[in-house]
């Protein structure tokens, strides 16, 4: 156990992330479900959005919708910031900050293998497939077919919930607000999670609540690592 929650060489971690999220990807895939389960699961969600009065997905969506060469913009930072971003914090962190390492590394695979259990279990569909009037703005504007047979053999359509778009990013922002030595840095870090709620919202991929589910994930993960 304490060789699994130490750090160790660039190489070994990358090997290891490499091997994890190929049987992410694998694992994500094994909930065989229809569309009309997920979107029954989706309707579900929406249901306690409209009692709790935060459904405002649809109205964000129209809103951006409207502005100029932005959608195009939140569809490119969906599909490259989620890895993107949390790859250059792990080799930051593991060069910059390798007593901190473990905890990080730690707490995004335990949110990672919680995140899947539960997408099979409760598949549920994004808003862009959930037949409620959504768009679809990653694959309209930025030129990138989320449905597509090529980028639909690499992911599960109906992994919404919860959404590790959103908990990533909460990783990433906390690691660099607390480990950060530049104040801007900092900022940036405390305003990374926001942006990629409203990225998420906006390109029709998560509801509000699949966000707050993956937040919750990842809080779960992180006092389980931290006790490990």
């Amino acid at each position: 156990m304490r060789a699994i929650l130490r750090t160790h060489s660039g190489l070994a971690e990358l090997s290891t992330a490499v091997g994890m999220y190929a049987l992410y990807e694998i694992v994500r895939g094994f909930g065989s479900t229809s569309l009309e389960a997920a979107r029954a699961h989706t309707d579900d969600i929406v249901a306690i959005e409209q009692a709790a009065g935060v459904f405002v997905e649809r109205g964000v969506q129209q809103t951006v919708d409207a502005l100029p060469a932005v959608p195009a913009l939140l569809g490119i930072a969906y599909m490259t910031l989620h890895l993107g971003a949390t790859t250059a914090m792990l080799v930051w962190a593991h060069r910059k900050h390798r007593s901190h390492f473990p905890l990080i590394r730690t707490t995004i695979v335990i949110a990672t293998a919680i995140s899947l259990v539960v997408y099979v279990v409760f598949p549920a569909a994004p808003p862009r497939l959930a037949g409620l009037g959504f768009a679809d703005t990653v694959t309209d504007h930025a030129g990138i077919n989320l449905s597509s047979e090529s980028l639909g053999s690499l992911y599960n359509p109906f992994a919404a919930v919860p959404s590790l778009h959103f908990g990533y990013a909460l990783i990433v922002g906390v690691a660099v607000y607390a480990l950060a030595r530049r104040r801007w840095v900092q900022w940036l870090g405390l305003a990374y999670p926001p942006f990629m709620l409203f990225t998420i919202v906006a390109t029709g991929n998560h509801f509000i609540l699949d966000a707050v589910a993956g937040g919750i994930v990842v809080i779960v993960a992180f006092v389980a690592a931290r006790a490990l």
